[in-house]
């Protein structure tokens, strides 16, 4: 036996005692993976799958709301493969890569598989818009065009957008029914298990507007959707979202509460807020405001006990009833004063705690004379000149009525 022949016959003894290694199968269309950034060049991020499989992403698909990449080298990527491509034999990943399929053929594969190809949107029609795709006519409903209704379809004709075949009829010149929203689903729920990853109490997060009510806004925080009330905005009186946001702004917002659901389609409802961001204007009033001094601001409420008048954002102040009239008593707020007046005021007291300031337009209108002690800021509800209580008034009425 020569001595090749005899280590050929090693090597095969040895390889029987090993075990055998299993063989890995390559993900397919429509699987889940999970691989390494090994390079970002340009627009696409490729990713290491393993088993010697390499995959490509769109960066766009990896991208926060400003527009910024959310991974680097090193960082692991959740995505599922849409498809192959025909030159590296990489799988393509990601929702927003569609084919450019070829002939009749390409499409029905397209259509075996599940996998997105792309088509221009040539027209809109009753019912949807006209799509060409690997030079045949298709339909698209306009139910399946975007997540949401699009009230104006004309938008989008002349726009290269990925669609799924949902169905092929007929032989040369098939019927072809597409679907958009099929494709945004997949890509809006694969972005909502990534975002639950980093979802928790305090966490802050970009998001997008998505919608304004009147009692707050609606943020996207990719792919989970969460509402900002109208309290939370800001430390300033809002009135309306619309004064502060726009539909389609990019904003940090904290999460202040999960609630969990019984929902498949909204497992959680999540409470933001964008005030948790600012700084309190209260941290510093003690000393912006101290007793005695004067104040400018405005009418921004009225009650029968009083004004509210803001001086400064977030920060409201109350002249109580009996320091409005200048000596003389009144019986509503509004008989001297109106919402939107500015004013000039003397601090009375002030109560960091409980985030009070008690104001007069009395002693401003008096050349800023202070009572002998200081003010506190109890003196929202119990004035310098009492009214009485309504015992006493009662009593005065019914010895009236006996006179």
């Amino acid at each position: 036996m020569s001595e090749h022949e005899d280590f050929a016959s090693l090597l095969g003894e040895f390889e029987k005692s090993q075990p055998a290694t299993p063989t890995t199968k390559q993900p397919g269309v429509g699987d889940r993976v999970r691989g390494t950034v090994v390079s970002i060049q340009g627009d696409t991020v490729f990713v290491d799958l393993g088993a010697k499989t390499e995959g490509m992403i769109e960066a766009a698909e990896l991208q926060d709301a400003d527009g910024k990449l959310t991974v680097g080298i090193g960082d692991t990527v959740d995505s599922r493969v849409s498809g192959i491509d025909g030159d590296s034999g990489a799988l393509l990943l990601g929702n927003r890569h569609a084919r450019h399929v070829h002939g009749l053929e390409g499409l029905r594969q397209a259509y075996e598989e599940q996998t997105p190809v792309e088509g221009r949107v040539t027209g809109t029609t009753r019912g949807g818009v006209e799509v060409e795709v690997s030079g045949l006519r298709a339909f698209c409903p306009a139910s399946q065009v975007g997540l949401h209704f699009v009230e104006d379809l004309e938008s989008l004709v002349g726009e290269k957008l990925a669609f799924r075949i949902t169905r092929i009829e007929g032989g040369r010149h098939p019927n072809l029914v597409l679907s958009r929203r099929v494709l945004l689903e997949e890509e809006q729920r694969l972005r909502a298990e990534q975002t639950r990853e980093r979802l928790e109490v305090g966490a802050v997060l970009t998001g997008t507007v998505t919608g304004l009510r009147d009692f707050g806004a609606f943020v996207d925080l990719g792919g989970i959707e969460g509402m900002v009330h109208v309290s939370e905005l800001s430390f300033s009186r809002v009135e309306h979202p619309k004064e502060l946001l726009t539909v389609g702004q990019a904003l940090e917002v904290m999460v202040l509460r999960i609630d969990r659901t019984d929902d498949p389609r909204r497992p959680e409802r999540i409470a933001l807020s964008i005030r948790a961001l600012e700084q309190d204007p209260w941290l510093e009033a003690a000393g912006e405001y101290p007793v005695g001094s004067q104040v400018e601001g405005t009418v921004v409420r009225l009650q029968p006990f009083g004004a509210f008048v803001e001086i400064a954002p977030g920060i409201d102040g109350l002249v109580h009833i009996s320091e409005l009239g200048a000596g003389r008593r009144i019986g509503h707020p509004q008989e001297v004063i109106s919402v939107g007046d500015r004013v000039q005021a003397t601090v009375l007291g002030i109560d960091v705690e409980k985030r009070r300031i008690a104001l007069s337009l009395n002693r401003q209108q008096e050349g800023g004379a202070m009572p002998e002690r200081p003010a506190r800021a109890a003196d929202y509800r119990q004035p310098k000149q009492s009214m009485g209580t309504l015992g006493d008034l009662l009593r005065e009425s019914m010895e009236r009525q006996k006179k």
